[in-house]
């Protein structure tokens, strides 16, 4: 596992468009899952001990987001030809696993990932009313074995300041987590 940062995309950026399928062939698109106040993008995997680590938040999450009118997708572009634990079949069992209700999608030509200058897993793109990137980075300061708790602090805040239509003010921090597993 290489610990990889995130590229911090530059703000302002517009939301790459996509239509991928799930782990079941539904194919969601950016303008499905995007709602009212905006859309989060997270880039995550079945097998990342970051991801691991923070999977458990991730329906908690959904529901404070959805609660704020913001959608949220996560998308996997891992190579699963070597990562097979990633494969498609495998997403809807961890998505079983914990209750996810937000659309879990897979990526295999990888060329989405790259369209958001994604680089690790977990990798977290807001993005506003405009689809105009709001805050890119660190969901908050937890990471595995550094016993800080799981809040969603750093994200949650950037969330409240697109629904409240004001500056986010606090730091962007970049995610930190596994590298994404680019096919050859």
């Amino acid at each position: 596992m290489a610990l990889t940062p995130s590229t911090m995309a530059p703000l302002g950026s517009i939301a790459p468009d996509f239509k991928l399928p799930d782990g079941q062939g539904r194919h969601v698109s950016l303008s499905e899952a995007t709602r009212e106040n905006g859309l989060l993008v997270v880039f995550m995997c079945n097998h990342c001990p970051f991801v691991k680590h923070i999977a458990g938040f991730l329906e908690p999450l959904h529901q404070k987001l959805a609660d704020m009118n913001i959608g949220m997708v996560a998308i996997n572009a891992n190579d699963i030809t070597d990562y097979p634990e990633d494969a498609p079949d495998k997403m809807v069992a961890v998505s079983e696993e914990h209750g996810f209700t937000f659309p879990y999608l897979y990526d295999e030509s990888q060329a989405v990932a790259r369209g958001y200058d994604a680089a690790c897993t977990p990798d977290f793109f807001l993005y506003d009313q405009d689809l105009k990137l709001f805050y890119r980075g660190q969901l908050d300061n937890s990471r595995p074995g550094n016993g800080n708790p799981i809040t969603g602090k750093d994200l949650l805040e950037a969330a409240q300041a697109i629904v409240s239509k004001t500056v986010y003010s606090g730091a962007q921090n970049p995610s930190v987590g596994c590298n994404i597993k680019w096919k050859e």
